[in-house]
């Protein structure tokens, strides 16, 4: 009579337990509709916005958010090339509800007038509310710390 491997009988035991709590763990997240920044861990909601952003904002704000050349300088026709997202510009002086609605409204909705010209476009008819939220995290991620916690404390 031989007797069974204990070793490998265990390896298969605790391989199997790990792939029925995966599989658990995969049906739990799936029961519903996913969206980025519901139920997407950290990681991947900063993938799926950076995907949006390289899609829909690196045109003019730059691959790594760098903005255009000479940002704070008006053009003849009244507006400014886009700002950088990273550290050095201005993005993080400003609390999410303002951008959320820059990002949504457009520029010159949200804060055009006599004297200023934005040509920041909508996109709150090509993203959802979800996306626009998933843009913004990868937006911070650019931040430095001290960016991050300077706008966190805004009201």
């Amino acid at each position: 009579m031989t007797l069974p491997n204990w070793h490998s009988w265990t390896a298969r035991t605790v391989v199997a337990a790990v792939l029925v709590v995966a599989a658990a763990a995969l049906l739990a997240c799936g029961s519903g509709e996913d969206t980025p920044s519901r139920g997407a861990p950290e990681t991947d909601l900063l993938a799926i916005g950076a995907s949006i952003f390289a899609a829909n904002c690196a045109t003019c704000h730059g691959e790594q958010g760098e903005g255009q050349p000479n940002w704070q300088s008006r053009r003849p026709d009244g507006t400014l090339p886009a700002p950088p997202h990273d550290s050095s510009g201005h993005t993080w002086h400003h609390p999410d509800a303002v951008l959320i609605e820059i990002i949504t409204v457009g520029g010159q909705a949200a804060y055009g007038g006599p004297g200023i010209v934005s040509g920041m476009p909508a996109f709150g008819d090509r993203l959802t509310a979800d996306e626009i939220a998933a843009v913004l995290a990868y937006i911070k991620s650019l931040w430095g710390d001290g960016e991050r916690a300077y706008q966190a404390s805004l009201p």
